[in-house]
């Protein structure tokens, strides 16, 4: 079971040492790398823990901070209250905006009740808000290729509502209505697979070929690492395990990349406890990779319940080191600055390449 106060924002290399050596015959686990939070997801889980610490609770957070159940649960018990719309926080209060960004509209709603923000919203995700702007100001047709309901979607529709179309699938594209085919622009959600994506955008440039790409590849590095890194495991294990959370996009379509490129089965898991015994009947290899909002301690746990059932070999599979951080919100850093409160936990480059194996 997980601590009562967990690290969310604990690496690879910090849970090293608390893996016991169980090295020995049986099956084996292999573990991707990188996995787990992206440099968007630590310094936006950063950020709630460093206002509970500035200010106490509660701090109000719109939606959920990150798409991981267990980050949420952990982050309620410390203090953090999360809210559906910034109508639910009494006047005055603090809000922290998610990761996944919002729309002009929540920042007036927000300053109409003359709320304190700190934005949390990933710089990747600030971009695509960025280029939706630039390109409704230049009065182009926007194609948004994302998920319809997804926070982040929301909130770059929310930037140029009577010029962005959302489409989800490829399916989708025969419906879209434009006023000049020779000025349609595409831009994407950041959490998306990239073969789905681009599959989208050809079926796009097949209905209009002088469609615009935009300035810089909007999928997220820490997705693309991630469907890499599974894609080159998934053909050498019978069972791929994916931990992350149902609403998370990227971890739910983990699984869809891993089954793709040839994993024998596989299954998403919030946790250790939902793993079936069952799964694993005849198995000698397992797969083990995690969502890009997933605290390590949670892999963690699945590789302990994989080590006590017959799969005590851990080997890194590692296709790409990454070391991009974001620094934290301007206002949050200069509040913490003026109390004297020295952040404990820079946002240095992480220890990538975690490694189970001692």
């Amino acid at each position: 079971m997980t601590d009562e106060t967990p690290d969310l924002r604990a690496s690879a290399a910090d849970t090293l040492s608390s893996l016991p050596d169980v090295s020995g015959e049986g099956g084996r686990i292999l573990l991707a790398a990188p996995r787990g939070y992206c440099a968007g997801v630590d310094r936006a889980v950063d950020v709630v823990e460093k206002a509970l610490d500035l200010y106490g609770a509660p701090v109000y957070v719109r939606k959920e901070i990150v798409h991981n159940k267990f980050v949420v649960e952990s982050l309620t018990k410390r203090g953090a209250i999360f809210v559906q719309e910034t109508d639910e926080v009494p006047e005055g209060a603090r809000i922290v905006f998610s990761a996944h960004g919002v729309s002009p509209q929540v920042h007036e709603a927000a300053k109409a009740r003359n709320l304190a923000t700190i934005d949390a919203t990933c710089p990747l995700v600030t971009k695509v808000h960025r280029e939706a702007v630039r390109f409704a100001k230049d009065d182009y047709d926007i194609i948004l290729v994302g998920h319809q309901g997804h926070e982040e979607v929301e909130g770059t529709y929310g930037e140029a509502p009577s010029h962005i179309q959302v489409v989800g699938t490829p399916d989708e594209v025969d419906s879209i209505e434009v006023r000049d085919p020779e000025r349609v622009v595409w831009i994407s959600q950041t959490t998306l697979s990239v073969d789905e994506t681009r599959e989208t955008v050809n079926r796009l440039r097949q209905r209009f070929p002088k469609l615009s790409d935009p300035p810089s590849d909007d999928i997220c590095y820490a997705t693309q690492n991630r469907q890499v890194a599974v894609k080159t495991i998934a053909p050498k294990v019978d069972v791929m395990v994916v931990v992350g959370s149902a609403n998370s996009s990227n971890s739910v379509r983990l699984v869809e990349v891993a089954l793709e490129a040839g994993a024998g089965s596989a299954h998403r898991v919030d946790k250790a406890e939902e793993l079936e015994p069952e799964w694993f009947e005849g198995t000698k290899t397992v797969g083990l990779t995690s969502g890009a909002s997933v605290p390590e301690i949670l892999v963690r746990e699945v590789v302990e319940w994989l080590q006590a059932r017959g799969f005590p070999t851990v080997e890194v599979v590692r296709t790409e080191n990454e070391t991009i951080t974001f620094a934290l919100p301007r206002n949050l850093r200069a509040e913490l600055a003026e109390k004297g409160l020295a952040d404990a936990r820079p946002h240095a480059p992480r220890k990538t390449g975690p490694n189970h194996t001692r």
